[in-house]
């Protein structure tokens, strides 16, 4: 069921009892966390945070806590599949989801009881009515009812033929109404996508209690920036969000720009700004930061001898020195970051990269510290899916988790100079699949698999860093391809997931298109792949279009798939 009021029906209710906190592992997750839990600090609620990295995690969670708790608050998990079914909890169970993950499964939706959905108002679900989804089955028990009541044979006879006629009717009704619903729900179900960022989603509620602070605004950029560098929103659901949040900075912060008001330098500033689409780059030296960027890369093809070549000519095209691009960026002289932007702008639009500003915030704490949203969103993701020290996986959520205050800055760089490593790994993992044609057309889509003793092949073991990768891939690929239709294909992705129990990890990207919606079909196709061949996967990711496979059944999957997409 859809809360309407935020407070009255969720925090009110919760205010007062022991919670459960069920997180997932994404940023964006993350990010609503941090603002659930200095609400809590406000007005001392007691509360357990688990984090849980697939549905596995999230039953065993339950199952460990079902008899201390009765209020369960789940962050982006939990909405797209019917929840009751999978935890079978107790009547006085509640649930409160706040998860981006769409279409959410229709049982939720209906659910007056027990499932407590946290949706932002404006967002466009196009829930079936309920008429069209569940059905009143009394009638049909009816039939059985008419005994003889003593009356004449010829009577009974005709009685008879007309309850016959009827309950022919009402079958084939409800045969129609069936078949109505199957097509009605394939078409609500078919196509995974994201909603609002569970962070702006939290941001909301604090903003309609009057509780919110400039840290849990800036956790509520981070959660949209999130989005926007998983390309999980169109640009168009970007931008309008970045307007909802500005207007919220520009509240917050505006005490900066008369001298009277001014805030100490020590204080926390955010600024909306047209900046680079350059990753890291303020934190990296600008010519690493352009070889891995995957938007820099894939329009200059750096893969390439000829790409190198034209990076030069980019660059003295701008006027730049290479010993001034090459060292931190920290180091460059002055003169010249004082137009960089302006420099580069104008030199990107001659080499067709016209997207490479972009709409975003940064962070200001004292004199040394600025960051972007996105070195944010980098950092803390690299140290979600660390994976340089074994250990538990929550220590790496704790770590991450931790990052996103302000007063654990040392973590916070530790996750950039991982995030750096990160983006190297893929950019060099993009130039080997494509130099080393690794990239297939099976028909309906493209193909890429990562060979066991790949580099940094563990690494991409990782769901958001194969995501990444995937992702980075496509972009390269359209662009270095001169087959037309090939550019058009989304891709399949896989990795080696755990070599001594022989699976491997897969992932489905939709097509790079210019008026791509982000809308996935690939989670629906995979469960019906693996049906039809009765594949050993385990769908046990919050985006359905993540599994994980047996390698010797990948062959007869893909063959299924292939069949099942043309």
């Amino acid at each position: 069921m859809f809360i309407s009021d935020c407070r009255r029906d969720f925090y009110d209710v919760i205010v007062s009892q022991r919670v459960l906190l069920l997180v997932a592992s994404d940023v964006d997750a993350l990010c609503a966390c941090k603002i659930l839990q200095a609400l809590f600090q406000c007005d001392h609620v007691q509360y357990t945070l688990v984090p849980v990295s697939g549905w596995q995690e999230l039953e065993t969670a339950f199952l460990e806590h079902k008899d201390q708790f009765k209020y369960f608050v789940l962050i982006n998990c939990g909405a797209n599949v019917d929840l009751l079914e999978i935890l079978q909890p107790e009547d006085d169970v509640l649930f409160f989801i706040c998860d981006s993950h769409r279409p959410i499964n229709v049982v939720n939706v209906y659910n007056e009881t027990q499932i407590k959905l946290l949706v932002k108002q404006d967002d466009d679900l196009d829930v079936p009515a309920y008429d069209d989804i569940f059905r009143d089955d009394e009638e049909d028990e009816e039939d059985s009812e008419n005994e003889s009541d003593g009356s004449e044979p010829s009577e009974k006879r005709r009685r008879f033929e007309e309850d016959v006629i009827e309950r022919t009717m009402r079958r084939r009704q409800k045969r129609e109404w069936e078949a109505r619903r199957r097509e009605i729900l394939f078409d609500y179900e078919q196509y995974e996508y994201h909603g609002t960022s569970s962070a702006m989603v939290m941001f909301d509620l604090a903003w309609i209690m009057s509780k919110d602070l400039n840290d849990m605004l800036w956790w509520a950029i981070v959660g949209l920036t999130d989005q926007w560098v998983q390309d999980k929103i169109t640009q168009m659901k970007y931008v309008t969000d970045i307007g909802i949040l500005q207007r919220h900075v520009s509240r917050h912060n505006h005490r900066n720009e008369d001298e009277e008001n001014s805030l100490s330098i020590d204080c926390m500033r955010i600024a909306f700004e047209y900046d680079l689409r350059l990753a890291l780059y303020q934190h990296w030296s600008l010519y690493e930061s352009l070889c891995n960027t995957s938007y820099t890369s894939a329009c200059l093809k750096l893969w390439s001898v000829q790409g190198q070549k034209r990076l030069q000519e980019f660059l003295a095209d701008m006027g730049l020195p290479l010993k001034q691009v090459k060292q931190k960026f920290n180091s460059m002289d002055i003169s010249l970051k004082e137009n960089l932007r302006e420099m580069i702008e104008e030199s990107a639009n001659k080499f067709g990269m016209k997207d490479l500003r972009v709409q975003t915030f940064s962070i200001h704490f004292g004199f040394k510290n600025k960051f972007l949203a996105s070195d944010i969103v980098y950092a803390t993701t690299s140290l979600m899916e660390n994976i340089e020290k074994e250990g538990p996986e929550t220590d790496n959520f704790i770590k991450a988790l931790d990052s996103l205050s302000r007063s654990n800055l040392d973590k916070l760089h530790q996750g950039l100079d991982l995030a750096k490593k990160q983006l190297r790994a893929i950019q060099q993992t993009v130039a080997s699949c494509i130099c080393t044609n690794l990239v297939i057309s099976q028909g309906p889509f493209l193909y890429c698999s990562l060979m066991e003793g790949t580099p940094d092949v563990k690494l991409f073991s990782k769901p958001v860093s194969l995501c990444l990768l995937s992702k980075y891939l496509l972009k390269s690929f359209v662009c270095s391809t001169k087959n037309k239709r090939c550019k058009l294909l989304p891709l399949v992705m896989a990795a080696p997931m755990d070599v001594e129990q022989g699976t491997v990890i897969m992932v489905g990207i939709p097509p790079e298109t210019e008026s791509s919606d982000k809308k996935n079909f690939f989670g629906r196709a995979f469960e019906k792949a693996a049906e039809s061949t009765s594949s050993r996967t385990l769908h046990n990711h919050f985006d359905m279009s993540i599994i994980e496979l047996k390698t010797e059944d990948r062959s007869k999957f893909l063959d299924a798939l292939i069949s099942l997409l043309s």
